[in-house]
């Protein structure tokens, strides 16, 4: 049987009158009866109950035209897809820092790549804190980023997931490197390795100013990534987003304090323009994360 046939005995099954539905399928009644007595034959069962005054749906055929119209509807939906996959096709420029790349984006990319090989994929890579501002200039479709705390009116953002801030310290660090004031890290006295801009820093410079303290800042480094080995040599305490510390080649060079200060956390996701994500390639990645992600 193929969808023409299960066509004209939803018609017929929906008038219950043979003169009317081959009416509606531009068909002669002869070719209507041939047509069921085809699809009858494939059953092994009747699908209508008919004398000369009426036309009724069997048992079976109740049964079939749950299946003709789930067959249908299937196909309809098979060709809306194969036509917008097909649809996909151009650039798509991602940003992402390395971490991003190693952690959130491999079967991201690798599904995408498989479901819309036409696309020309252009992947940038560089410091977090840059992501959001090469989004809203267009120099990129589409970053990965930590949810912005301003100037968020222009961007669209999906979260992914959820990363604490976290204190590090060397793993064998002096008693000086993390000074204490009744247990907790005392971030007038340790000497602190901080991102130049950011996120964190913002974080971070809005608890010192809230618990009115001047930091002893040692070094000022560009990217989270930046801080894990300067902390490993011993230069300070550094404050970066655990997943960037998973993902680091010296996470086990350096220790996690937990008398440190809680800052708020890092909402990680894409962001893209309302303008970008009108483009078909962004969109079917977009689309793809949104699907991951619940």
């Amino acid at each position: 049987m193929d969808n023409r046939e299960l066509e004209i005995f939803l018609t017929l099954a929906d008038l219950l009158h043979f003169g009317r539905a081959s009416q509606a399928c531009n068909l002669s009644a002869s070719a209507l009866t041939r047509t069921i007595q085809r699809l009858e034959e494939q059953v092994e069962q009747p699908l209508f109950l008919r004398d000369n005054r009426t036309v009724t749906l069997s048992t079976a055929g109740e049964q079939f035209r749950i299946y003709a119209r789930q067959s249908l509807q299937d196909w309809q939906q098979f060709q809306t897809a194969l036509k917008t996959e097909q649809a996909v096709a151009g650039t798509l420029t991602i940003y992402a820092s390395i971490t991003a790349v190693y952690s959130l984006l491999p079967d991201l990319l690798e599904s995408y790549r498989n479901l819309y090989p036409e696309v020309q994929l252009d992947l940038r890579t560089g410091t977090a804190e840059q992501a959001v501002a090469q989004v809203q200039t267009g120099e990129i479709d589409l970053a990965v980023a930590a949810l912005p705390d301003r100037n968020r009116s222009q961007i669209e953002f999906l979260p992914i997931t959820t990363t604490p801030l976290v204190f590090i310290a060397p793993l064998q660090h002096e008693h000086s490197m993390a000074v204490t004031v009744e247990g907790k890290l005392d971030l007038a006295r340790a000497p602190l390795v901080l991102p130049q801009a950011g996120l964190s820093r913002r974080r971070l410079d809005k608890w010192l100013k809230s618990n009115r303290i001047t930091p002893n800042i040692s070094s000022e480094v560009s990217g989270n990534e930046a801080i894990i080995p300067m902390v490993r040599l011993g230069c300070g305490v550094g404050v970066v987003p655990q997943l960037v510390l998973e993902r680091s080649p010296f996470r086990d060079e350096v220790q996690i304090l937990g008398n440190a200060p809680r800052l708020e956390p890092y909402v990680v996701g894409l962001c893209s323009t309302k303008r970008n994500l009108q483009r078909s390639s962004v969109q079917a990645f977009w689309g793809l994360a949104e699907e991951r992600s619940l």
